[in-house]
């Protein structure tokens, strides 16, 4: 049987770490893309299957050769997950282009790009593309003007790659993690964000790495063959509570 393999961008750390070692599990060869060369190096030691590729999805011509690296070491792509992106989060007023810039061209160029560069490979595998949005992306909120925009717009981008790669046998579908225990939300979130987090969350806490990576990579896999074009809140129910005020519960 040909071994399956993956391409996961943002792979160094969080969600991308954790996917890449449950689809080392599941026997993959798996392609680890970060633009941080010494993080990449640190989290691929010792993970058998793992190729790591340095490169700034940002940056057309580093993503084109990235494509042509993953392809020849891999041998074929079945699976890409778009999971690379930066958390910049202000006020509207104090948000420039240059700052806009710098969000979007990670959280939605880099989305386009890597998926442009190996939707050749994946119609030849009829394999799946994993969009990473963000519940930020469906909900507005204040501060995360170019962040939920720039993630908003990555859930339209599955959406068309589900109607237009379809027929060429590529599934595309699109998870929205709600807040996660990452070390970023650790050191940024104080305990009065996590109180008000843990009352609006019907779960009451936080999600785990391993639980968005699970549903990532079940969207990969055969069990989701006639699964496509789906925007998937990993969130412990955030999105669904709507205004969601804890007052109101019984």
């Amino acid at each position: 049987m040909t071994q399956k393999t993956a391409v996961v961008t943002g792979a160094a750390r969080g969600i991308g770490l954790a996917t890449v070692k449950l689809f080392l599990a599941e026997g993959r060869k798996v392609a680890m893309v970060d633009r941080d060369v010494e993080a990449l190096d640190i989290a691929a030691e010792g993970l058998e299957g793992a190729v790591p590729i340095v490169c700034d999805v940002a940056v057309q011509d580093q993503v084109t050769k990235m494509a042509e690296t993953a392809q020849d070491r891999l041998g074929r792509v079945d699976a890409l997950v778009n999971n690379a992106g930066v958390a910049d989060f202000g006020p509207i007023a104090e948000t420039d282009f240059a700052r806009w810039r710098r969000v979007m061209e990670t959280n939605l160029d880099g989305v386009f790009l890597c998926s442009q560069e190996l939707a050749p490979a994946l119609a030849q595998a009829k394999g799946a593309v994993v969009n990473i949005a963000s519940i930020s992306g469906l909900r507005a909120s204040t501060l995360r003007v170019a962040y939920g925009t720039s993630k908003a717009a990555v859930i339209q981008l599955t959406k068309q790659q589900a109607a237009e790669w379809g027929e060429q046998g590529i599934r595309a579908n699109c998870v929205c993690p709600g807040p996660v225990d990452t070390k970023l939300a650790l050191a940024v979130h104080s305990p009065e964000i996590r109180a008000a987090y843990h009352d609006a969350i019907p779960l009451n806490r936080y999600g785990t790495e391993q639980e968005i990576a699970e549903v990532i990579v079940f969207l990969c896999s055969d069990k989701a063959s006639y699964v496509t074009g789906q925007i998937i809140s990993a969130d412990g129910g955030f999105e669904s509570t709507g205004v969601g005020l804890p007052a109101l519960r019984v």
